[in-house]
Order: C-alpha cells, then structure tokens, then sequence
C-alpha cells in the first residue's frame, strides 16, 4: 500500500472572505418626537463596514440602558421598526418611526428600504422621527 502525502495549504483570505476582525465606522442615532416638544436623544453608536443598521441599533441596545427598540417581523418587508425609548407606532393614531439619514453633506434622505437592510456608511446621522402619515 502506498503512504498517503497531505499536503497543507494556507489559507488565503481573499476580498470578501470573512474573517473574525470586523472594521466598523461611527454613526450617530438621533431619536426625535416630532409630535411632542421634546429634545431629541443622540447616541453614538457604530456599524460593521457593509453591516445594516439594524445590527448597530442592536449593539447600542446591548451597551447603553438609555436606548430600547422594539421590531415587528414581516414575512414579505422584513424588520419593521414598533417601538424606540418605549414609544410605540399606532394605527389608531396614525403614528409610526420614520427613517431619515443626514449624510455627512449635510443631506437628508428617506431610504427606501427600513432597518433591516439599510446599511449606514461612516458618519451618517441616523434619525428615528416618530411622526403622523
């Protein structure tokens, strides 16, 4: 019987492997009532190069008291933001948590997509504005 060589290899960590080392970038949530007179709340908070929002709201969750949220799975969309700082959404008043992003430009937008895959870059102001529709 023939001896069997194996041979080792290293393992080459290619672009777009995964590794244990995430790179992250800071990013700001700011939560706002717009329906009541009250100053906003800020957090800084930061996110995996490439990570979702979510996931960054979850970790800020974990390290600060002062900041809760609450989601509502959907089989189709996904996340759906119910709750921040114990401030719910409702039907019945017509209110919800509207996502809006302040670039680093000083440009706000709405996403098209909600916290379940937005994925905020370096420096963005991540606004939480509870509102009417």
């Amino acid at each position: 019987m023939a001896p069997v060589v194996v041979l080792l290899l290293p393992l080459l960590l290619l672009p777009g492997i995964r590794t244990n080392e995430y790179e992250s970038a800071p990013i700001e949530i700011k939560v706002v009532n717009s329906l009541k007179d009250t100053p906003a709340q800020s957090y800084s908070a930061s996110v995996v190069k490439g990570g979702i929002l979510q996931g960054a709201m979850k970790r800020l969750m974990a390290s600060n008291a002062g900041f809760k949220f609450t989601i509502q799975e959907d089989p189709n969309f996904g996340p759906f933001l119910e709750s921040v700082n114990g401030l719910a959404g409702s039907e019945l008043d017509h209110t919800y948590w509207e996502l809006l992003v302040k670039t680093p430009s000083g440009e706000t937008i709405r996403p098209d997509v909600g916290i379940g895959c937005f994925v905020p870059k370096a420096h963005d102001q991540i606004i939480l504005n509870f509102t009417k529709w």
